[in-house]
């Protein structure tokens, strides 16, 4: 089936044939990928913003993300999405990557991690 993650909670497995170690290892490690994209107006990473809303992973290994902006205006909104699938590509045993678009529930500060805050300093 397929693990669900809904950043920047912890993960939720329904059911994966993938084995479990295994299957950690991917969530960290796309999780470390989606830490490598920026949005290049705001200093922090779009993991950490809270743009990721979902993360599946198919027993294929095949990963499907749906993220969002911080407005759907955002002058990189058509680059984004690529920049997000070159990067979770990247990751060891991901067979590809499908990224779409969302703005439902729309983005607001409160999805953002502390981290994300302190580098803000949005406190």
């Amino acid at each position: 089936m397929t693990t669900t993650e809904t950043a920047p909670n912890a993960p939720q497995v329904a059911g994966s044939a993938i084995p479990q170690e295994e299957l950690e290892r991917l969530t960290t490690d796309i999780v470390a990928a989606l830490k490598t994209v920026f949005d290049p107006e705001i200093p922090a990473d779009i993991y950490e913003l809270g743009l990721i809303y979902r993360v599946d992973i198919a027993d294929d290994r095949h990963v499907t993300i749906d993220m969002t902006l911080t407005a759907p205006g955002c002058p990189v909104a058509g680059e984004m999405p690529g920049w997000v699938e070159n990067a979770v590509a990247t990751v060891a045993g991901v067979q590809g990557v499908t990224v779409n678009m969302v703005f439902d529930p729309p983005w607001d500060q409160s999805r953002m991690s502390d981290e994300a805050r302190v580098a803000l300093d949005m406190w």
